[in-house]
């Protein structure tokens, strides 16, 4: 009977392995006892000597495989020791190769990460990433990552070491590989963002805006737009990301398909702050942009984060209402409602009903923005309202007709038609007001 093989080269630990031996070694004997009903009663002196052997056979394997993995553990514990001894006492050269040998070592498991962090590496690494020297700050660079990777302890330390304050003001002179790392350990250590444990200052700001303005790949800004996702989850972060000019960046970045998911949810957490709000309100580029992104069949998540947004700008803001009616968003909602996903067309369905006001039905205190003198979306004077009643109603009539066919041919579905039948009547213009 064939016996089974097994890797001396493999990293899993001893306990894994030993319950593969055991699964393999049950299977065998379920294997040979099968085999064993299948004769006629009686005993045979050869199945007695056969299970003798492969239980002998078993436990040679056993102490093999034991003895490898502690020769492994015996030589990785000494190129840690060799490793942290260079980087503590030997020359910038040999702290690089020792770095490389930590950035191999931190891969394997996230308790030996903590291991070598408590070793007191961490600081040399953060003196190595502050050099002037490409391959010294690469090394240090990439071990720290690596280090960083599934524990919240070792970002603390490495923040407490000063490698905020020890990051580059300028990319001018990194190459791609460089500024993909940097923007790897900012998203890494923006999770610190969502525990208890505060940064001492957000001087790293500029290093992110100088990524995102560069001609980096999408992947190595997508990774700055998620740091900063993490840190605007901080309400008190709003202000100081305002002041450094990240709106202007995000609301132009959210017209990008590549990356638009990662910068509306930022502006999303930036709206609920007045300031913030007041940020976005006053740029030149919404509700356009955010309408146009309700047009993006392919990107539901998108879809979905623009109306959330709308929906907070429309909140007790008529002029903000105005200036959606005005760029057609009654159509892109409506297509939304037809196309979108469950949770697009939920909130596309709220956002038009928020513009229903001919009725003047009074609105829950959950079905959208009030005022406390007068209902949502109804004018506070008479004349104007009517004027720009008409006015809606007019725009409405000419563009429904002319793409009402382009949603229909979009749809092309079974049920699509009957469904924008309905939908038509109940938001048609004698209920709403556009």
């Amino acid at each position: 009977m064939p016996t089974p093989s097994f890797s001396s080269s493999s990293s899993s630990s001893s306990i894994w392995v030993l319950s593969n031996i055991k699964l393999q070694f049950f299977a065998r004997i379920r294997r040979f006892l099968h085999s064993k009903t299948t004769r006629k009663r009686g005993c045979d002196p050869s199945d007695q000597f056969s299970k003798e052997n492969i239980i002998v056979d078993h436990q040679n394997k056993v102490e093999n495989i034991e003895e490898v993995h502690v020769m492994e553990e015996e030589k990785s514990e000494m190129i840690l020791q060799r490793s942290v001894k260079k980087l503590h006492f030997g020359s910038w050269e040999e702290k690089e190769v020792a770095a490389k040998e930590i950035e191999k070592l931190a891969k394997e498991d996230v308790k030996v990460r903590k291991l070598i962090t408590g070793l007191g590496v961490v600081p040399v690494l953060v003196s190595m990433v502050a050099s002037q020297v490409a391959s010294r700050r690469r090394s240090g660079l990439t071990a720290l990552i690596h280090l960083a990777d599934g524990t919240y302890t070792n970002k603390a330390l490495m923040v407490e070491a000063g490698i905020l304050s020890n990051l580059p003001k300028k990319i001018d002179l990194l190459d791609e590989s460089t500024i993909s790392a940097f923007s790897e350990l900012l998203l890494s250590l923006s999770y610190l963002s969502n525990t208890q444990f505060s940064f001492p200052s957000l001087d790293f700001l500029p290093l992110l805006r100088h990524i995102l303005e560069s001609r980096s790949s999408f992947d190595t800004k997508g990774s700055c737009l998620c740091a900063l996702y993490n840190i605007s989850t901080v309400l008190e972060n709003a202000k100081l990301l305002v002041s450094s000019g990240f709106v202007p960046m995000l609301l132009e970045m959210s017209t990008m398909k590549e990356i638009s998911e990662k910068a509306l949810a930022t502006i999303g957490n930036m709206l609920v702050t007045l300031m913030g709000r007041k940020a976005i309100e006053n740029s030149s580029m919404v509700p356009e942009s955010f309408i146009k992104i309700l047009s993006w069949e392919d990107k539901p998540k998108c879809q979905e984060l623009s109306v959330h947004i709308l929906m907070i700008l429309a909140h007790q803001s008529s002029s903000q209402r105005e200036k959606m009616a005005q760029a057609g968003i009654v159509l892109a909602l409506l297509e939304v409602v037809l196309l979108g996903s469950s949770l697009g067309q939920k909130r596309a369905m709220k956002l038009l009903q928020w513009f229903k006001d001919e009725r003047r039905v009074k609105m829950g205190p959950h079905s959208g923005p009030q005022t406390p003198r007068f209902t949502m979306g109804s004018p506070v004077n008479e004349r104007d309202g009517k004027e720009g009643k008409k006015m809606m109603k007019s725009l409405m009539k000419q563009s429904l007709v002319r793409n009402m066919e382009i949603i229909m041919q979009r749809a092309n579905v079974t049920g699509a038609s009957s469904k924008l039948k309905s939908l038509v009547i109940s938001t048609s213009s004698k209920s709403l007001t556009y």
